[in-house]
């Protein structure tokens, strides 16, 4: 019973990733082509290769938002469930007694956390498309100088203390699984949305330099993803984080120098 257990909970994740990819595989609800997309600005996408845009203010109806709200959440399923696949089968082991259902509403939960950062997201890329900084050609900023700020400060990110905490947690949640265990569903989405935030905490800046390659850049989405889950599942990853955060600071430093006509 179990056994048959884990595998409707791993069924269910990978049923979540596979739908979820595909959906932005396919466009993202946006009627976009992301492989057309990729094939007109290559892996480094629109900003860092220069590729031209005459980017324009652009008002967006509560419709176009709301696709983009969903193309964000969707990318965030499939970008981060995979490296939290773990966490959500160790919930459910640690409460097996109470079947399937526990670690899948643990996993809603922690849908729930990326649900928030994506609804930040679209109104942060609604604000930046109202003001013109928005390439809607490309779904990527439209000036390098702030492109060089984003790689910057995710950059310094990788350094502080609060993205080794929240990295020290999504690598080893066994202790902060165990001391806030309870019973029942609402505790089950509690302990799912807790851990969301770490992980929000640990990969939110990360998930902003998708801004400086590309929203919708097959390539950047691949790379962060796979990143995010070497960074968490890979023995040693919490030691990748500051060599990481030195290439992002001496990329964004790079692409400022060329603003300024310095190379």
């Amino acid at each position: 019973m179990l056994r048959n257990d884990r595998l409707i909970v791993a069924a269910a994740i990978a049923f979540a990733v596979m739908a979820s990819a595909a959906f932005i595989l396919a466009g993202g609800g946006t009627g976009m082509s992301v492989f057309g997309m990729a094939a007109a600005t290559g892996p480094a996408g629109a900003l860092l290769a220069g590729t031209p845009d005459m980017a324009m203010p652009s008002l967006w109806s509560p419709g176009y938002a709301a696709v983009i709200f969903v193309m964000w959440w969707m990318m965030m399923i499939a970008m981060m469930v995979p490296s939290a696949a773990p966490t959500i089968l160790l919930y459910g082991a640690l409460n097996s007694a109470r079947g399937p259902g526990a670690p899948l509403v643990f996993a809603s939960g922690y849908l729930a956390a990326w649900a928030l950062f994506s609804l930040a997201a679209t109104i942060f890329q609604c604000a930046l498309a109202t003001l013109g900084l928005m390439s809607d050609m490309y779904m990527t900023l439209a000036r390098p100088a702030f492109g060089a700020a984003v790689l910057i400060g995710a950059g310094l990110y990788q350094f502080t203390p609060l993205k080794a905490a929240c990295l020290d947690h999504c690598r080893g949640p066994v202790e902060a699984l165990t001391r806030h265990r309870r019973t029942g569903r609402a505790a089950a989405f509690r302990m799912g949305f807790l851990h969301g935030g770490y992980c929000l905490g640990c990969c939110w800046a990360l998930m902003a330099l998708l801004f400086v390659g590309g929203i919708m850049n097959i390539w950047w989405v691949l790379g962060i993803a796979i990143y995010v889950a070497l960074e968490k599942l890979a023995p040693g990853g919490d030691r990748i984080a500051r060599p990481m955060g030195a290439v992002l600071i001496f990329a964004g430093a790079a692409l400022m120098l060329r603003v300024f006509g310095v190379i």
